[in-house]
């Protein structure tokens, strides 16, 4: 009882700590010291389960603990910053298949449940399978392993029926009293192939959501599970993950103005991006020199960072410039679109990581009305989220999503290897405008040209 009664009181501080933890990662202020607090409450939880009475196996557990914590370790010292949407995507991924593979332990045991719980152990086990096999494919995409986008024929009648069998299956073994290894086999095929269907027609543009909704996929997993398993820790970590990657999911939805069963279904691809209209004009390029000269003689700059500065790793660069600038009177703020990059918050990190201070970094909302006044708008490898097509094309796929008001500035520069279209295949008619200029190049090396022509005005 004095056991029971610890372990309970524990799991619950355990959860307030964690809900505290998350609510810290909310601020980029605060968010290192939440990922801090949220850590040391999973060790505490993981170290309280092995007081629970009757536990078996203990050394296996013990023994995946330090396997897994050594390799998560081992991985999180020697990423890339560029990496860090696929390290994210397949991190989050190995939560659903552990969720996942609890549901199997449960079926394989022919553990029986009461309705509710059985439904929720299915339930749990396919979540948990799409999220592993999901996030699986969305690494395989941003690692450059597979295509972007691949839409199968029939895309959303496979999607449908394959959901539809799934569902079938799982609610037959699990109110089974002593289903079959082929049917749990079988479910779990079905579970994974469902993963895979769904994520495989997601283009770049649409990344960031699928991932973020993942994540939502795996919190739930992980409740479920705790409630089949009657763990309390498990049930307030995975609903509260959940919960919090459900609304960022939709929020992240809504800054593309997209509903998320259009981001699922009718994915922005490459042959959804070619029926846009064609964009007029021709791109015109500007010297390193002419980029410096319209920045150093301006009196304010925005830069908005996309993938393309992740890329270059040219993040430290950009702010050395922006310092430089500052140091000579202009004034330097960062635009930060809701969806830039391959993962929620992805631009934060990275101008985090090379000392950006918090308040000069500003989302769409609190920086957009300030273009018309900036003398130069500095886009750094990003695409879409500054698009004007958004507003004026409704033929374009991104048609009605918010954008970054970049055009509406006195002179806008373009940082761009090369004259592709995005990762979305989108075309970009900004780069087109009489006002935009393009600054071809590597981001690293063509901010580093930039450094040294600024340096040469100010000699």
């Amino acid at each position: 009882m004095t056991s029971n009664w610890f372990i309970n009181a524990s799991y619950f501080a355990v959860a307030l700590v964690f809900i505290l933890g998350l609510k810290a990662m909310s601020s980029p202020v605060t968010a290192r010291k939440g990922v801090i607090w949220a850590g040391f409450a999973m060790v505490a939880a993981t170290v309280v389960t092995f007081f629970m009475p009757g536990l078996h196996n203990t050394g296996l557990m013990v023994l995946a603990i330090v396997l897994g914590g050594g390799v998560a370790w081992w991985s999180g010292k020697v990423v890339k910053m560029t990496d860090m949407p696929q390290m994210v995507a397949i991190y989050n991924g190995m939560g659903g298949g552990a969720a996942a593979g609890i549901a199997a332990v449960e079926l394989v045991r022919g553990v029986q449940h009461d309705p509710m719980t059985s439904t929720l152990l299915v339930l749990g086990a396919i979540i948990g399978s799409v999220a592993f096999s999901g996030s699986c494919i969305a690494f395989a995409k941003l690692q450059g392993l597979m295509d972007k986008a691949i839409r199968l024929p029939q895309q959303n009648n496979i999607n449908f029926f394959l959901s539809l069998l799934t569902f079938g299956v799982g609610l037959t073994i699990g109110y089974s009293d002593a289903p079959s290894m082929f049917e749990i086999t079988l479910f779990f095929l079905l579970a994974l192939a469902l993963g895979v269907v769904l994520v495989i027609p997601i283009g770049g543009a649409d990344m960031p959501v699928v991932i973020s909704l993942l994540n939502a996929f795996t919190g739930l997993a992980v409740g479920f599970k705790g409630f089949v398993l009657g763990n309390p820790a498990l049930i307030v970590a995975g609903i509260v993950v959940g919960a919090s990657g459900m609304l960022l999911t939709q929020l992240m939805a809504k800054a593309m103005n997209r509903p998320i069963k259009n981001i699922i279904f009718s994915p922005i691809t490459g042959e959804a991006a070619a029926e846009g209209g064609e964009v007029q004009g021709t791109m015109r390029e500007l010297s390193a020199l002419d980029a410096a000269s319209l920045m150093r003689y301006g009196q304010k700059v925005i830069v908005i960072p996309g993938y393309g500065m992740a890329v270059a790793g040219a993040q430290h660069k950009v702010w050395e410039m922006a310092q430089l600038l500052e140091e000579g009177g202009v004034e330097v703020v960062f635009a930060i679109h809701p969806v830039a990059g391959r993962m929620p918050g992805h631009m934060n990190v990275l101008l985090a990581e090379a000392g950006v201070p918090y308040d000069k970094i500003f989302d769409l909302e609190e920086i957009n009305a300030d273009f018309p006044q900036a003398d130069v708008a500095l886009v750094i490898g990003a695409n879409d989220v500054v698009n004007p097509v958004a507003r004026t094309d409704k033929s374009s796929p991104i048609y009605g999503m918010p954008i970054l008001n970049a055009d509406m500035a006195q002179n806008v520069i373009v940082v761009k290897r090369g004259r592709g279209a995005g990762y979305s295949g989108i075309e970009n008619a900004l780069f087109y405008k009489d006002n935009c200029r393009m600054l071809y190049g590597s981001a690293q090396a063509v901010i580093g040209d930039v450094i040294a022509q600024i340096k040469t005005l100010e000699a």
